[in-house]
């Protein structure tokens, strides 16, 4: 006879093997005869074909960073093997002579490169919210970020600063490029010295421009200009009759140095002759990239010497100390302009006549005269 507890006991052993049964089964009868549901069956598409791999010229170009305007320009001109602020760092360098004429390809005019922004409120606003803009502003303070600041200083012990060598002959009018217009202030005390441009003043003369923005460069074109240095320069531009002039231009875009200059600039017309008050520029603004590789102002401890004639053509060129024969080659050329000059007819009634030099893609040196 079967107690109370044992059937108790046997009930409870059954129960737990029908929740073990339930738990490991996985058919069950309502999932085991579900019927699926109709699919919209979509049409086969066969197998595109790969694709081909690129060549490696392909794959060259696309990976290939941009090249700004300032590296195409100092890749493609006569200066691209000469130390720079930016770039990479030279070990070794030695100066060449000028292979071919420097400048700007178009002609200057007055009122270029001032500094000073002109565009109006809405021009303002149009070029704040244009993205290609801020791109390429962006890449230029990046530019600017990322130069060494002691770079023109160390470039300073390739002799001395000397970027290039004088060419031992002008160049040829035709295809002499052109003298960029600066805006500045001269030492003259009338007003319109306020705001100068240097065109209105090169033009139908015979012009040696010397640029510097440092003691150590003012003295540098002193050893081409002085009348200590080069006392025959010096007599031929007075014999001129007022056709052939000395343009000094003194760069500074600090701020604070371009204050003090301004504060001391009594002293300066004491070291200045009158009659050279208006030749006697500073500059503080206007002073692009662009400017400098095309004319080869490539370090600013460095004075540099121009001569210009009476189209703002560049036809000659010196850098650093005057060295060899660079000083007899500045006074031919000075001759042989005022020649040319006295050829055209030119004199107080200068009729402007300019046009844009072509790019040179030849890579061998340009015939001079």
């Amino acid at each position: 006879m079967l107690s109370r507890a044992t059937i108790r006991a046997r009930s409870t052993a059954g129960a737990c093997l029908l929740c073990q049964w339930r738990s490991f089964s996985v058919s069950y009868q309502r999932l085991a005869n579900k019927t699926p549901s109709p699919q919209t069956t979509k049409p086969s598409t066969p197998p595109s074909t790969p694709a081909p791999p690129p060549d490696a010229a392909s794959r060259d170009a696309a990976s290939a960073a941009p090249v700004s305007p300032i590296e195409s320009l100092r890749e493609s001109g006569p200066l691209a093997n000469a130390p720079r602020a930016y770039g990479k760092a030279l070990d070794t360098f030695t100066p060449t002579h000028l292979s071919r004429p420097i400048g700007m390809h178009n002609p200057p005019n007055p009122g270029e490169n001032t500094g000073i922004d002109t565009r109006t409120l809405q021009q303002k606003r149009d070029d704040f919210v244009n993205y290609e803009k801020h791109l390429k502003k962006r890449e230029m303070l990046k530019s600017k970020i990322s130069r060494p600041y002691f770079r023109d200083w160390r470039n300073m012990q390739f002799h001395k600063g000397k970027t290039f060598l004088a060419p031992p002959r002008l160049f040829k009018a035709d295809l002499s490029l052109y003298f960029p217009n600066l805006h500045g202030r001269t030492l003259a005390k009338d007003d319109a010295a306020k705001a100068a441009d240097t065109t209105p003043l090169l033009e139908g003369h015979c012009s040696v421009v010397t640029v510097f923005s440092s003691m150590w460069a003012e003295n540098q074109i002193r050893t081409f200009v002085s009348p200590e240095a080069n006392p025959v320069l010096q007599s031929v531009l007075k014999q001129s009759g007022g056709r052939a002039q000395l343009v000094q231009v003194n760069i500074e875009e600090d701020a604070m140095k371009a204050w003090l200059v301004r504060l001391f600039m009594g002293s300066l017309r004491k070291k200045v002759d009158e009659d050279d008050w208006k030749r006697y520029f500073l500059v503080t603004k206007g002073i692009t990239d662009e400017i400098r590789e095309s004319i080869g102002l490539l370090n600013s401890k460095v004075g540099y010497t121009y001569l210009v004639d009476h189209n703002c053509r560049i036809r000659w060129a010196g850098s650093g100390d005057a060295e060899g024969d660079e000083k007899e080659g500045l006074i031919k050329g000075v001759q042989r302009i005022l020649d040319e000059m006295t050829k055209e007819g030119v004199g107080k009634n200068y009729v402007r006549k300019t046009a844009a030099v072509p790019e040179l893609k030849a890579e061998g040196p340009v015939a001079a005269q």
